[in-house]
């Protein structure tokens, strides 16, 4: 009897906010090691991913966490960053995968196997779920950690995204170096890059 492939979900979270890192999961569930209550992160409270996080880091046969910094993401952009973010995090499996389902409609280039992207796979496939839910949990987790060290921007409540409070904040104290300056809105808090350019 063939064993099934060794079958890698990968997902992100962060690719819309204005600041913090894009994070990037894969993970390869193991199949005799169930995980009950997998669904989409988006789906999930707070506190119920944060319950399924240890159970999906110590019941999966490998998982892998990639945090892409701000410098990458102005560098490349965030489509581009959000890519090499998954294809390192694919190579970082152990055991490696053997097949890999993206969520999305684009397969990172260069993955060491076969991929097949899927729209809304974070709904539909186990392993994209758990990879869904790791993703968001890490980066919420680093985005409370900003907090700490930048308590004017409010990264506790809206992690980054582009909520009002986060707006008048950028407004009124510019941004911090985990801002993405490739970002328009955090470009217009710029008055300095409008000197320069002028």
């Amino acid at each position: 009897m063939t064993r099934p492939l060794r079958t890698a979900g990968v997902d992100e979270a962060g690719r819309g906010p204005l600041a913090g890192p894009v994070v990037v999961a894969a993970v390869v569930l193991h199949p005799r090691r169930p995980i009950d209550g997998l669904d989409d992160s988006k789906k999930l409270s707070e506190k119920r991913r944060e319950a399924l996080y240890p159970q999906i880091v110590d019941r999966a046969l490998a998982w892998r966490i990639e945090f892409v910094g701000v410098e990458e993401i102005d560098r490349v952009n965030i489509y581009h960053a959000t890519l090499a973010g998954m294809r390192r995090a694919v190579e970082a499996l152990a055991p490696a995968a053997e097949r890999v389902l993206v969520d999305g409609n684009r397969v990172p280039p260069g993955l060491p196997c076969p991929a097949r992207a899927i729209v809304g796979g974070d709904a539909s496939e186990q392993a994209i779920m758990a990879a869904s839910i790791l993703a968001k949990v890490a980066r919420d987790r680093a985005m409370v950690a900003l907090h700490a060290q930048f308590p004017a921007y409010g990264f506790d409540r809206h992690k980054g995204y582009s909520a009002p409070s986060h707006f008048a904040a950028l407004l009124a104290h510019g941004p911090c170096e985990h801002h993405r300056r490739s970002f328009a809105p955090v470009r217009m808090a710029m008055p300095d890059l409008f000197t320069e350019l002028a």
